[in-house]
């Protein structure tokens, strides 16, 4: 048995390597080949919003906004913050995929939004169906890719981390259940464009990349632990592994700009691998 676990992650690791390379080798190309655009770079009509204390489908203060051919968060229409964590969701969950997006940090972090919000945002996956979400729930059951710039104060602050609201990991052949585990990442500053990726085999084999270069690897999403608060007690089932979900672009108080989000589906090349 463990034989046999040990090779098949050792055919998963190769899988996700050859295609980390083939995607390497196509920057700046066309998106073709199974590559399909997320956002059109028109609208957001083929995503749902949801912000902790409004419901499904209201984009309260057009906190996300398509301009200049972007997906851009802002707050200027908001009053106080008054944790109105937000979130973008694409329409369709995915199981086995290669994402890219392109983000940058851009303008002024809302002063009344929690502190760790500084230049902080994220991209959600293997999440819960939005609409399964309370009004006053704050954040989706999932795993997310946390992104992060660097502070001005020379210290290392990296991005591509997990965190895991209402989840669990297995790290480094362990159940973790830390809610964030830094990636190895070098530190990025504000308005700089980062090249965000991530390869997920399932519930088996998960890689964050940024800007071409392996930052974190883990495998086994599970439902557990906190964080998330005032959910539906049926969507919250502990030690439940996520082999699918949603993918959502995050919104916490810190503006960002996305200008590519873009996927391939795996599941014929992983099922023509077996």
């Amino acid at each position: 048995m463990r034989t046999g676990f040990f090779i098949r992650n050792c055919l998963l690791y190769a899988i996700v390597t050859i295609l980390a390379a083939c995607q390497t080798a196509r920057k700046g190309q066309a998106v073709k080949n199974g590559w399909v655009s997320l956002f059109n770079g028109r609208d957001i009509n083929d995503w749902i919003v949801k912000i902790n204390h409004h419901e499904v489908g209201e984009n309260f203060g057009n906190t996300f906004r398509v301009e200049d051919s972007m997906i851009k968060v802002r707050y200027d229409q908001y009053g106080a913050y008054n944790d109105q964590f937000g979130h973008l969701y694409y329409k369709t969950p995915f199981s086995y995929y290669h994402l890219v997006v392109e983000y940058r940090f851009a303008d002024e972090w809302k002063k009344d939004a929690p502190s760790y919000t500084l230049l902080n945002s994220g991209i959600m996956f293997h999440s819960q169906d939005p609409r399964t979400m309370p009004k006053e729930q704050n954040w989706p059951i999932s795993i997310e890719f946390q992104l992060l710039a660097g502070l001005g104060d020379g210290k290392p602050r990296t991005t591509g981390n997990m965190c895991s609201p209402g989840t669990h990991i297995v790290y480094n052949g362990k159940l973790d259940t830390r809610h964030c585990i830094n990636s190895s990442s070098k530190t990025y500053d504000k308005d700089e464009w980062v090249r965000a990726e991530l390869i997920v085999l399932g519930d088996s084999l998960i890689t964050h990349i940024v800007n071409g270069d392996t930052v974190m690897q883990y495998s086994k999403p599970q439902i557990g632990g906190e964080v998330v608060q005032n959910f539906d007690p049926k969507m919250k089932q502990d030690g439940k592994i996520l082999s699918s979900g949603f993918i959502a672009l995050q919104s916490e108080g810190q503006p960002i700009d996305f200008r590519k989000v873009d996927i391939r589906n795996l599941e014929a090349d992983i099922k023509s691998k077996k």
